[in-house]
This record gives C-alpha cells, sequence and structure tokens, in this order.
C-alpha cells in the first residue's frame, strides 16, 4: 500500500535526523566542505588509468568491464565544453537528480545513507563515507551496480537509451565494447590506406570545389592507383557502412574507438564476406581502387582510378570532416603490413 504524500514526506524527514545523527563528526565536515566548493578534480590523462576499476567493478557486479569502458569513452568523445567544464573528470557524467535521488533537496549531497534513502544512484564504493560523482572509484562502481540492477528487467540497449537519449550513441557503444574485447582499450597502430607496392600518387585536393550534384567542397583526399589495387584498413575499427552512394560509388565507411570515421570510396569490389559490423585491424584489405561513382549502382569511369580517403570526427551533435594529409604522410612513413580479411584466407 502507497503512504500518503505527506507522510512519505514526515517519514523522510524524521529519516534525515536519524541519519545526521549517526553520521560522524568528522564525515559531516568533510561532506560540508566538498558540497560548499564542489569537486577539487585532477583530470584523468588516459583512460587506461581508469581500468583496473573497470575490471574490478564489472567482477563485482558481472559486468562487461569493456562495456563500462565504452560508456566512459563515448561520454567523453562527445561531451560539450560546457559539460567538460562543470564535470572535468574523465567519463559518463550522470545528472545530479539521477546521483542524489530525483525528491533528495540537496543537489550537492555526498552522503551515501541520504542519497540510498532518496534512491539516488551514487555510492560509497571507497569507504570513506563520502558518494563522489568525481571520485573516479564512486562514480564507476555506480553505473555497473546500476546497469547490473536494472538491465533484468529492461535490458542493457534501454539503460543505454535512458543515458544517451541517442539511438547512435547505442550503437556505437556497442560497437566500441566490440573493439575494447578485440583490440583492448587502447589499441595502437595505423598504415597507409593502400597497399605501397603498387604504384600511386597522392593529390592533395582537401577543400577544392566539387560541382556533381551541386556546389560543394572536396571532404578528402585523392590517391590515384590502378584498377584493382588493394586498399587497407588504416585503424582497428568496425565497419559502420558499406555500400552504393551516388557520389562515392562502392564505398566503405570504417569508425575507431576514438569516434572517428575513416570513409573509402570509388572502389571496385570489396573482399568476400566483409559486411557491415565486422571488425578491422591496420593493414586489412577492405576494398580495391576503382572508379564507380557519380550516378546509379554501377556507374563506372567516369573518372581515372582512385581512392577517396576521408576522415571525419563526430562530437555526438554533429560531424565534420577534416584534411587527412597530415596523417597520411605520417602513416606513409611507416612499415606496412598487407592482412588478408579472415574469410578470404586459404
Amino acid at each position: 500500500m502507497k503512504r500518503p504524500k505527506l507522510l512519505h514526506t514526515v517519514v523522510a524527514a524524521v529519516s534525515l535526523l536519524l541519519v545526521a545523527n549517526t553520521i560522524p563528526s568528522a564525515t559531516v565536515e568533510a561532506q560540508v566542505k566538498t558540497t560548499r566548493h564542489g569537486p577539487t578534480v585532477t583530470p584523468m590523462t588516459s583512460q587506461e588509468q581508469l581500468k583496473s576499476i573497470y575490471r574490478a567493478a564489472g567482477k563485482e557486479y558481472d559486468i562487461s568491464w569493456e562495456l563500462l569502458a565504452a560508456v566512459d569513452r563515448y561520454a567523453q568523445l562527445t561531451k560539450t565544453k560546457a559539460k567538460k567544464q562543470a564535470a572535468p573528470y574523465y567519463g559518463l557524467a550522470l545528472e545530479e537528480k539521477a546521483w542524489v535521488g530525483v525528491d533528495n533537496p540537496n543537489l550537492r549531497d555526498v552522503n551515501p545513507v541520504t542519497i540510498k534513502l532518496f534512491h539516488g544512484l551514487g555510492m560509497d564504493a571507497t569507504g570513506d563515507g563520502l558518494a563522489l560523482q568525481w571520485d573516479e572509484t564512486d562514480r564507476i562502481f555506480s553505473l555497473a551496480r546500476w546497469l547490473d540492477t536494472e538491465s533484468g528487467e529492461e535490458g542493457i540497449d534501454r539503460l543505454l537509451w535512458d543515458l544517451f537519449q541517442d539511438p547512435v550513441a547505442m550503437d556505437r557503444v556497442f560497437a566500441f565494447q566490440r573493439i575494447f574485447e578485440a583490440f583492448g582499450l587502447n589499441p595502437k597502430g595505423h598504415c597507409f590506406p593502400v597497399a605501397k607496392r603498387y604504384n600511386y600518387t597522392v593529390k592533395h585536393t582537401f577543400g577544392a570545389g566539387r560541382s556533381y550534384g551541386g556546389r560543394r567542397i572536396h571532404e578528402g583526399v585523392d590517391i590515384f592507383a590502378n584498377y584493382g589495387t588493394p586498399v587497407l584498413a588504416c585503424s582497428h575499427g568496425y565497419v559502420e557502412l558499406i555500400g552504393w552512394n551516388r557520389f562515392g560509388g562502392w564505398r566503405i565507411g570504417i569508425r575507431d574507438a576514438d569516434n572517428k570515421y575513416y570513409y573509402y570510396a570509388h572502389l571496385s569490389r570489396y573482399p568476400k564476406g566483409l559486411q557491415r559490423g565486422d571488425l578491422v585491424r591496420p593493414g586489412q584489405v577492405i576494398g580495391y581502387v576503382g572508379s564507380t561513382g557519380y550516378g546509379p549502382p554501377g556507374t563506372s569511369g567516369k573518372f581515372p582510378p582512385h581512392l577517396h580517403f576521408g576522415i571525419y570526427k563526430h562530437s555526438g551533435t554533429g560531424e565534420w570532416s577534416y584534411s587527412p594529409s597530415r596523417q597520411l604522410s605520417q602513416w606513409e612513413r611507416l612499415p606496412q603490413k598487407i592482412l588478408q580479411p579472415p574469410s578470404s584466407k586459404s
């Protein structure tokens, strides 16, 4: 039977008084100091420093640590400038009311007892008597506990929707999780996108005008090579998009765990079996140079064979291209090992 609203308020008030009388004075003093002045945070220089906390929280609540890391990664990469100022620590920043409890009158509450009373998500995972969202251990353990507690009824998909309110975010968090599981938290290595043992010429034409389909700028660099020259993945990532585009012909888009999108266009064909969602690594063959595009499916030969290569960055609210010339120059100097797709190996 539900309590009347007035009775619920009275019970909560009495409980708060009882709780206040049971908290050690040192804890209360620390709580007041923290509440008045807000977090004193030393920003994390690398997510790698949080790896042991992800592992411990994942083990405690039977949640994939890679999923916890993926939530944090996407949240950090899509933080607005204002959000970074308000929450200067790495990763997900919950709304204050979610952390302390929707009905909690103190939005800066750091007392784990009163936060629990108001059904807030915040917890004290370090045993210091404080539930601090800017404490990495408290925050990550609170996230893990919430995912474990709620996923049985709603599923992880719905919980990610509650966090980000964006279907794109859901897809990318799960994709980041798969990348972390396969390659680790910070996979190293890049590769020039065309096999260097073949003849090629790079034309740095980013920003040049284009007229097909209306006036626009060239959002990439063209690498001219003969038909059939292998095109290679330049980073660890997953195939986000594959198929025909009237501008790019047969094209493929690969996104890495830093939310960079690598676009390869005008291909003649793909390796057998390559499909959307597949994981790739640097040097893996993902297609072959062609001259497709500028028309309906199958259009080819309207320009010399080449690879159009572009890089895009996504902030959570928008996506934009930038010149890949500097990276291409760096990758061109690296040793290159060509990897055949798993399905094409004999």
